[in-house]
Order: C-alpha cells, then sequence, then structure tokens
C-alpha cells in the first residue's frame, strides 16, 4: 500500500538556525522520553513527519517499529482490516488471519498522518485503543493488549473540526496531550539560506539577487517545495552560482502577499472562503490552487462543497483547460 511506510533510516536531521525550530526542538526533547500522545500541527511541507521521527528517535522505543499511516489515503472499505487486523473467514475474502498495522506496531511509534480525515467508525475504534490500551481483531471476541506510542499529524484545525461535528471531542482531547506547531517556512525566511546549503550541496552558492528572490516567496509548498526547486536545480543547471534567471518564473512572480487590511464586516471564515474562490481563479487546475494554498485537494473540494460551489469550480476549470488547448 503506498499510503503506509515503514521507513528505515539513520537519525533524522533538521536543518535550522531559527529560534522558532530551536524552541520547538528543545521541546521535542523534553517530549521524546515520555509516553504522551503526541499533535503536531502544520501546514502541508513543514516536516510533520519528520519531527515525529526525530521524537521516536529520541524515545526508548528508538529500535521498536515506526509506522506511518496517511489516514486520507487509506480504503474505506478496508481501512478497519489493515489497522485491527482480522480472523480467517471474519468476512468474505478473509482467506487467512491478518495482523493488523497496529499490532505489528506493539511496542513502537505510529504515526497517523492527516488523522482528520480518519473515518467516524475508526475514530471511536482509536479511542477505545487510546483509552484501554487494547484492539479487537475482526471477527474476534478476543482483546489483544498492545503498548503503543501515538504521534497524530494534521494540517486542519481539528478544534473546528469538532465544533463541525467531523472529529470526536473526546478523542481529539486524548490525542492533544502535548500539541507542537510547526511554523511555514515564510514565518522563518532565516531558515531559508541554510536549507539551500543543505539541499544544493557543498559545491552550489546562490548569489545575492537570487536569495533576495528565495526570502521575499511566500513558499506556499514550504520546505517541500523549497527542496523539489533544490532538486530540479542540481539537475538542470550546471553553474555554480545560481542566478535569478535560474529560477522559476512563479517565483518571481509570487513573492509574499502583503497583509490583508481588517475589514469588520467580514468574518475569518468569509475571508478564507474569497482566499480559496480567488485562488481558484488564478489557476487552471485545483491541484495548482490548492498546492499554492498549502492544503491537499481532497480538503479543497470539501471546502468548495461546504461553500456551495463544487460544481461551479468544476465546469470554470474545465472551460479554463478547453481554452488553454484550443491556444
Amino acid at each position: 500500500m503506498n499510503d503506509i511506510k515503514d521507513p528505515k533510516s539513520n537519525k533524522t536531521e533538521i536543518v535550522h538556525c531559527s529560534e522558532a525550530i530551536k524552541k520547538l526542538l528543545n521541546m521535542v526533547s523534553k517530549v521524546a522520553p515520555t509516553d504522551s500522545s503526541v499533535l503536531i500541527s502544520g501546514n502541508s511541507g513543514t516536516g510533520k513527519e519528520m519531527l515525529a521521527r526525530k521524537i521516536h528517535d529520541k524515545s526508548y522505543r528508538k529500535h521498536k517499529e515506526f509506522i506511518v499511516i496517511n489516514c486520507s489515503c487509506l480504503n474505506e472499505n478496508t481501512i478497519e482490516s489493515e489497522l485491527f487486523g482480522h480472523e480467517k473467514g471474519a468476512f468474505t475474502g478473509a482467506d487467512y488471519k491478518k495482523i493488523g498495522l497496529l499490532e505489528r506496531a506493539n511496542d513502537g511509534t505510529v504515526v497517523l498522518d492527516e488523522i482528520g480525515d480518519l473515518k467516524p467508525r475508526v475514530q471511536t475504534k482509536l479511542l477505545r485503543l487510546l483509552q484501554e490500551s487494547e484492539i479487537y481483531r475482526i471477527g474476534s471476541h478476543i482483546p489483544i493488549k498492545l503498548n503503543i506510542r501515538f504521534i497524530c499529524c494534521t494540517n486542519k484545525n481539528l478544534a473546528e473540526e469538532v465544533i463541525k461535528g467531523s472529529f470526536r471531542e473526546d478523542l481529539y482531547y486524548r490525542i492533544n496531550t502535548i500539541a507542537i506547531t510547526i511554523p511555514s517556512l515564510s514565518e522563518r525566511p532565516e531558515d531559508i539560506p541554510v536549507l539551500l546549503k543543505h539541499f544544493l550541496g557543498a559545491n552550489r552558492q546562490v548569489d545575492k539577487s537570487a536569495m533576495t528572490t528565495l526570502i521575499k516567496y511566500s513558499w506556499p509548498g514550504n520546505v517541500r517545495e523549497l527542496k523539489n526547486l533544490c532538486e530540479r536545480l542540481r539537475i538542470f543547471q550546471d553553474e555554480n552560482t545560481i542566478k535569478v534567471s535560474h529560477l522559476p518564473e512563479e517565483l518571481m512572480t509570487r513573492k509574499k502577499q502583503s497583509s490583508i487590511p481588517y475589514d469588520p464586516a467580514m468574518s475569518l471564515a468569509e475571508l478564507n472562503k474569497l482566499y480559496i474562490l480567488n485562488a481558484l481563479e488564478h489557476f487552471s487546475s485545483k491541484r495548482q490552487a490548492a498546492k499554492a494554498l498549502g492544503i491537499t485537494v481532497k480538503t479543497l473540494y470539501n471546502r468548495l462543497h461546504e461553500y456551495g460551489v463544487f460544481e461551479q469550480h468544476s465546469l470554470h476549470c474545465a472551460v479554463r483547460r478547453d481554452a488553454q488547448i484550443q491556444k
């Protein structure tokens, strides 16, 4: 399954020089030796999974399993079997006993990535595991005791999801024992030069003009976007010094947005809606718009359904693509 990873890596290195990340790593050092559940929040590409790995590597569980489960990608029809396992004959097609991912991770660490997308029925079972430290395989009435350290990651505001009724309040408080928020790259521009040096390698440097452009850019994809840019530069640029002319056009035209003046007549929810709809007008596809907004395509779809404009913007994007093809 593409949504489940069991990385086997050496000690995790988090490149930084900002005070914000120094404080965050100091917090990690205090949290890692404990068994407390951790909720890591941050926009897409900020390094939530890497930070989770850092917590695992500094814990007494570091030699045990470290399993990452992407909750937004799990198949709704098989998610319970994947997580909890099943007995032979538990349902049609269950021709053998299966050990679930949670049972496999016993004594180790499980990272539930994008936990805000977890289905309500599975939220209930996860809550039981956190409360009772036990699970049941599908088709079995025998409890299985587990000792797992849970780290949950999300790019959503789970407190808002609780208010909407899409996320269980009791589960939220269970996983939110220790809350860590990773700042976006645009909030810590002092980290950009050291990240560039790390990703580009010792033999490459960035001239002053290009560095200024990169620092002024908004980085909606955060560190992941910066890393991808550096990879492209290493592949396609033969010169050792990176110049402005080597940078993609989007970095030149899409710098940091100026601050939006406060409008007492507009609520935060209305402002979010306006910003999302403007992004859809600017980009030719939902995927591009979602990337620029720092959210997943699924989250964007949910927002459009919530605003009641999903069909309208599906047609709009299709018309724009047709127009581009005709050109």
